[in-house]
């Protein structure tokens, strides 16, 4: 069987030790690390987003899958780092002030890495005038923020209205979620976009970064 193929099966069955051995062979017999990203862990972690949308997996399988993806990215990140290929886009993305959960927003960066974006984890407890410092800084295509109490999510409006005041809103997409998190919401705030779950997040990223 085509060893990227085998990647991808163990990252569907959640081997962590596995997908980071037949990485590394994969690297030893001359695969290409862009090859490995694309064929192995993307294929595989859009499996996993299949089965977590039908429930057939939850979130402690999602932890398991972005651990076995770090574990991979670890050794392919500085060959990839080497070569010429740019990532398809920069995000910066954090739990917003007054939250402190990590989960979610650890799993989308996790994700969002595999998926070839370059991530930028401010962490949580994030002030809307640091997030909007880091977008000055950083000069993201995306802005990720994430809630899991219901009352820090008016903190996400603040960080919209943080860009608009520094005139930085219009050089980056926001895209938000978390549990109190609807397309309502998102509508209502003024931002570009929202994922249900960490692979709706993602997707919601590529897209943004496509328009």
């Amino acid at each position: 069987m085509d060893i990227c193929k085998q990647i991808e099966e163990a990252l569907v069955g959640l081997s962590i030790e596995r997908v980071k051995s037949l990485t590394q062979t994969a690297l030893q017999d001359g695969v290409a690390p862009m090859e490995i990203l694309d064929r192995g862990l993307v294929a595989g972690l859009e499996i996993i987003g299949g089965k977590y949308e039908r429930q057939e997996i939850f979130v402690p399988e999602l932890v398991l899958a972005g651990m076995a993806m770090k574990e991979a990215l670890g050794l392919l990140r500085p060959l990839l780092e080497r070569t010429d290929i740019p990532p398809i886009g920069k995000v910066v993305i954090g739990t917003v002030e007054g939250d402190v959960h990590d989960v979610g927003k650890n799993i989308v960066s996790m994700m969002l890495t595999g998926a070839g974006f370059r991530v930028t984890d401010l962490g949580i407890d994030v002030s809307a005038q640091k997030f909007t410092d880091a977008v000055r800084e950083e000069k993201p295509d995306i802005l990720a923020l994430s809630c899991l109490y219901t009352p820090t999510r008016l903190a996400m409006k603040e960080v919209i209205a943080s860009l608009q005041d520094a005139n930085l809103r219009a050089q980056v997409k926001v895209l938000i979620g978390g549990a109190p998190i609807d397309q309502k919401f998102c509508d209502m705030i003024g931002a570009d976009g929202y994922g249900a779950d960490a692979p709706a997040g993602v997707r919601q990223a590529r897209s943004l970064r496509a328009k």
